[in-house]
């Protein structure tokens, strides 16, 4: 019931041209749409270029495309978004509520129940827990709640060429999107997501799309807006590419005990310490802890968190890290872990 089945199969030039030009020839059909700016995205040099990149590297047929960016409509809200400033980063005591709060809690169990099945089954398959997969939508989307209501390929294209900071990987991605459109044999004016152009419940990029999103309930298709299956096993593939090690740790709570807490607190960057072996960080006086007897050989590092009155201290194993490789954030990879342990234990206290 389950087979896997990757996005995106080589097809021929020709095939491929047909292809886009059946999509985009019903995309172009729809209302008219008001192009960006006096001349539009199609004018642009920089747009031209792009085109000729995806004509001459993949194939696309350049009349089409032209027609495509010439619907392509530019997105303030998208770059007020991502350019938004950031006064001081958030604290622990201020990210981590929101995603504890009961009623997300809550969600989660009546979701994983309503998902057992597949949930297993991505485990049995992928080594992932049921709790941590469903974590990781809960924080991403609240179970596919909140996925975003940008038009990916405005959005994408707004920040591929009216957002110099980050344009080279925004083309990047709005190539990626192109490609998966062409593939999916839909237009690429269909899709909603947030307003960088992450898609579905677990808001993967494009181009993760293509490498690590699974057709797993062989429909022919990946489809990680409506498809529940496909995101769990999506998002369970792609952890477990990342490295994921089943029945090792992710973090454990610690304790500074020393007369030196400096030779530990200066280790900290950002709030986080470099691995290092776990009997150097019991020698500078890290206590407190307990780890599993079959704990790996890996490295540990250690995470700061702040909370209401004062900081609590982690060790963290390499899944945390794996965690870390979904989104970049301390707090983030925390977040969701701290969420699949709630999830666990309301479960079991409900079963």
């Amino acid at each position: 019931m389950f087979r896997r089945g990757r996005c995106g199969r080589a097809t021929s030039v020709r095939l491929a041209a047909t292809i886009l030009l059946l999509c985009f020839s019903v995309a172009t059909d729809a209302a008219p749409r008001k192009a960006s700016g006096p001349s539009g995205y199609a004018h642009r040099p920089e747009v031209r270029a792009f085109i000729a990149e995806l004509v001459a590297e993949s194939g696309f047929d350049a009349r089409e495309l032209r027609r495509l960016f010439a619907q392509a409509r530019y997105q303030p809200q998208v770059i007020a978004a991502i350019s938004r400033p950031v006064l001081s980063p958030p604290k622990w005591y201020e990210y981590a509520p929101r995603f504890l709060e009961p009623a997300r809690v809550d969600a989660g169990v009546e979701f994983w129940r309503e998902h057992r099945d597949v949930l297993e089954h991505a485990r049995s398959e992928f080594g992932v827990p049921p709790e941590v997969i469903v974590a990781i939508i809960g924080v991403e989307t609240y179970y596919g709640r909140n996925t975003g209501r940008y038009g990916v390929f405005d959005a994408l294209t707004t920040l591929a060429f009216d957002y110099p900071r980050r344009a080279e990987f925004f083309r990047g991605e709005l190539k990626q999107f192109l490609l998966l459109a062409r593939e999916q044999r839909i237009s690429p004016l269909a899709p909603k997501g947030s307003y960088a152009g992450a898609i579905g419940l677990p808001q993967f990029m494009p181009g993760n799309i293509r490498v690590y999103a699974l057709d797993y309930d062989r429909d022919g298709r990946v489809d990680l807006a409506a498809g529940i299956d496909d995101a769990i096993g999506s998002v369970a593939h792609y952890l477990a590419r990342h490295g994921w090690q089943q029945g090792q740790p992710v973090m454990t709570p610690a304790r500074v005990d020393t007369e030196h807490p400096e030779v530990v607190l200066d280790k900290l960057d950002g709030g986080i310490a470099p691995r290092r072996p776990l009997a150097e960080w019991a020698r500078d006086g890290m206590t407190g802890f307990v780890v599993p007897g079959d704990l790996s050989a890996d490295p540990a590092g250690l995470v700061m968190l702040e909370e209401a009155n004062a900081p609590s201290y982690w060790l963290v194993f390499s899944n945390w890290y794996v965690l870390l490789r979904y989104n970049r954030s301390r707090l983030y990879a925390s977040a969701v872990w701290q969420l699949a342990q709630e999830l666990k234990r309301v479960a079991e206290d409900r079963s």
